[in-house]
């Protein structure tokens, strides 16, 4: 099992920006695919974006594109979300989660595709 904890969020104004971190311990992280997810208030956990173990593959989110981006640093066993123009609607606390890929260079997007999740950051961007 592999021990996830987010940082990075905080409160911005729309536009700014602002980069997650997700560190992880215990099972190999190098090996996994990782995911971002939000989950705004009042509304169902929905994926944000996906990285293959190697950082060669990301899929986005489409609201998202152009904005976001995915990035991960296995020799720190830490991935990263990168916001930019932030967005009132990007409001939402914001989950990592991994799945262990066995060094493939799969991808996903759906929840119940990822094993581990960490207890999420909030963001918050006021108008």
């Amino acid at each position: 099992q592999v021990q996830l904890v987010e940082s990075g969020g905080g409160l911005v104004q729309a536009g700014g920006s602002l980069r997650l971190s997700c560190t992880a311990s215990g099972r190999t992280f190098s090996g996994a695919v990782m995911g971002w997810f939000r989950q705004a208030p009042g509304k169902e956990r929905e994926f944000v974006a996906t990285i293959s173990w190697s950082g060669l593959r990301t899929y986005y989110l489409d609201s998202v594109k152009g904005r976001f981006t995915i990035s991960r640093d296995n020799a720190k066993n830490t991935g990263y979300l990168q916001m930019h123009s932030l967005k009132p609607e990007d409001t939402a606390v914001y989950y990592c989660a991994t799945r262990s890929s066995v060094y493939s260079e799969a991808y996903y997007y759906r929840l119940d595709q990822y094993e581990d999740w960490g207890q999420g950051t909030l963001v918050t961007v006021s108008e």
